[in-house]
């Protein structure tokens, strides 16, 4: 199980890169297997400013649809499109290409919520 000490995670199992004031978001190696291959994301939300905890889009695999959950309060400026022609990336590389978007963090006090890599491992059982 791949789960990189220089993120943060939530218990929704996305994980969080945090450069200033933008954090990139994605789901966890974890998430992926567990939904399957990866068939459409979607992100309907860009340009929109969500509270944390908010649905900011789904991922869908052969056999499930799941929410999305935005782990920090911000506005969604970009999204991985990418994606749209190839879902599969989620779950060959979910920390890399896999991607799905960037956030404007509009409330910084919510980063020490998130959970470091230690936390979401005993979360998962790993």
């Amino acid at each position: 199980m791949n789960i990189p000490t220089n993120l943060k995670y939530t218990k929704d199992h996305e994980w969080v890169s945090i450069e200033g004031d933008i954090a990139t978001v994605g789901i966890t190696d974890f998430a992926q297997k567990e939904l399957g291959d990866i068939v459409y994301v979607e992100v309907e939300t860009l340009d929109q400013t969500l509270d944390k905890d908010e649905v900011f889009g789904t991922v869908e695999a052969v056999k499930t649809v799941s929410d999305l959950f935005l782990p920090l309060t911000g506005e969604i400026i970009e999204f991985n499109d990418s994606l749209e022609s190839d879902p599969e990336k989620v779950n060959s590389d979910p920390y890399g290409d896999g991607w799905m978007i960037k956030l404007k963090i509009t409330d910084t006090s919510e980063i020490e919520q998130l959970l470091s890599s230690e936390e979401y491992t005993k979360i998962i059982g790993a």
